[in-house]
């Protein structure tokens, strides 16, 4: 190998990160938390979605909240990464502004359900895929019950798809689990796993 391949072999490229897993494990806490530490080194996409904001969530912080005639327009134009029917709703991930948050060298960090993240990887099977979870199944039981955004029935199809979807966590390269009382240090494991991918030799770039 030449010098110069020596140096393309150690190139350092913006990474995707996909964080995921059922509903109440904390995937936004977590990683609103890694941008609130890392402002200048992480971009994170805001999804959007045909549901309604729950109390205390802003459009274009938290989701793009947006009609079903819009999201239909969006799936017509080719703008989403991809999309799914996630709970009787519309959910995707705008391609413009990964690209954009990519060409500016900063990290990209993606909070997406499981589903979704299957079909990222697909796409881009070089990003990076961990899988948050609590520490027991009765804590996750515990968190959606807690939030009281739901119907009975809505809350038991929940739980029903929580339990499901753990069954893939083989899919993921990482799992993190995020406990009570203990959000600091799946932070701290999410930001060694990304130290670590920026450290593998021959990494490619990130393409949409």
């Amino acid at each position: 190998m030449t010098e110069e391949n020596l140096y393309q072999a150690c190139q350092r490229y913006p990474l995707l990160i996909v964080i995921s897993g059922p509903s109440g494990v904390g995937k936004d806490t977590i990683a609103r938390r890694l941008i609130e530490l890392r402002p200048d080194d992480f971009y994170f996409v805001v999804t959007a979605t045909t549901r309604p904001p729950r109390a205390g969530e802003v459009h274009g912080r938290d989701y793009f909240f947006v009609s079903t005639d819009d999201f239909a327009r969006m799936i017509e134009n080719d703008e989403l990464l991809e999309y799914a029917v996630v709970y009787n709703d519309y959910k995707g991930v705008p391609k413009q502004q990964i690209r954009d948050a990519l060409a500016s060298g900063r990290d990209v960090i993606m909070r997406v359900d499981v589903q979704g993240a299957a079909k990222i990887r697909q796409l881009i099977p070089n990003a990076i895929f961990v899988f948050l979870m609590t520490e027991s199944e009765e804590e996750l039981v515990r968190r959606l019950r807690e939030r009281k955004s739901e119907t009975a029935e809505g809350l038991s199809l929940r739980i029903a798809t929580a339990r499901q979807e753990m069954r893939r966590i083989h899919e993921f390269d990482y799992c993190v689990i995020n406990a009570e009382g203990a959000q600091e240090t799946a932070v701290r494991q999410i930001l060694s796993i990304i130290e670590a991918a920026h450290c593998r030799v021959h990494q490619e770039p990130i393409t949409l």
